[in-house]
């Protein structure tokens, strides 16, 4: 009997070991996938930036409703029967003093005409010189920056480089991060060329991308 219970003592502590022996490889070759898949999985949460208000010009007057082609017609009132009276010749009036012939002359001459006023030529106004258009001022200050951008796989430095109002380089100061900043290598010639931390997305560098582009907003917020 004590034969029996050791064999099936063995044989149990053997088939635990080789239990646990497939759950360790299986969780072994399998955690490095899981990370890579947390990583392109995250969520990335960027400061929303407002879109430039565009104006559009005004609409132009909508021109009058044009006339009737024809005039509207009147209706004509009936005429009222004249009532029949009798005629009475009025006597000729008696002729004036001759001192009233010049007079009679002026009341008889027609009014003087004004002179139309549209005849006279207008004097066109001097020209005047264009009104000056202000500059728009410059977004950033000139000057050297630095920020700091966090990940859970490290910390990352970035520097950026103002010239007149516009961001002339970026680039990657330090890198802290648990991998190596040459997978997110193409990432600082694109801040000079949106003039704008948002770049493109490395796969499978989710959270190095973010550190860095936290790093040129804080930069950037300096610069203002």
């Amino acid at each position: 009997m004590g034969d029996k219970k050791s064999v099936g003592n063995s044989l149990l502590a053997v088939s635990s070991a080789a239990v646990l022996a497939v759950y360790a490889a299986g969780y072994v070759r399998t955690r490095a996938a899981a990370e890579r898949f947390a990583e392109q999985t995250e969520a990335r949460v960027r400061p929303l930036i407002e879109a430039p208000r565009v104006v559009l010009p005004p609409e132009p007057a909508k021109p009058d409703a044009p006339a009737a082609a024809f005039p509207p017609v009147l209706k004509r009132t009936p005429e009222k029967k004249l009532r029949k009276r009798s005629t009475v010749t009025a006597p000729a009036p008696a002729l004036q003093a001759t001192t009233d012939l010049p007079a009679a002359a002026a009341a008889a001459a027609p009014p003087p005409v004004a002179p139309d006023a549209s005849a006279v030529p207008a004097v066109a106004a001097p020209d005047q010189p264009p009104a000056l258009q202000t500059p728009p001022a410059p977004r950033w200050k000139d000057g050297t920056y630095f920020g700091w951008g966090t990940s859970r796989h490290g910390d990352i430095q970035a520097q950026v480089v103002i010239e007149g109002g516009r961001i002339a380089s970026a680039t990657i100061a330090q890198c802290l991060t648990r991998y190596s900043c040459s997978v997110i290598g193409k990432l600082p010639p694109q801040v000079a060329e949106r003039q704008s931390p948002e770049t493109d997305y490395v796969s499978g560098a989710t959270q190095s991308t973010n550190a860095f582009y936290y790093a040129v907003v804080e930069a950037l917020s300096k610069a203002k």
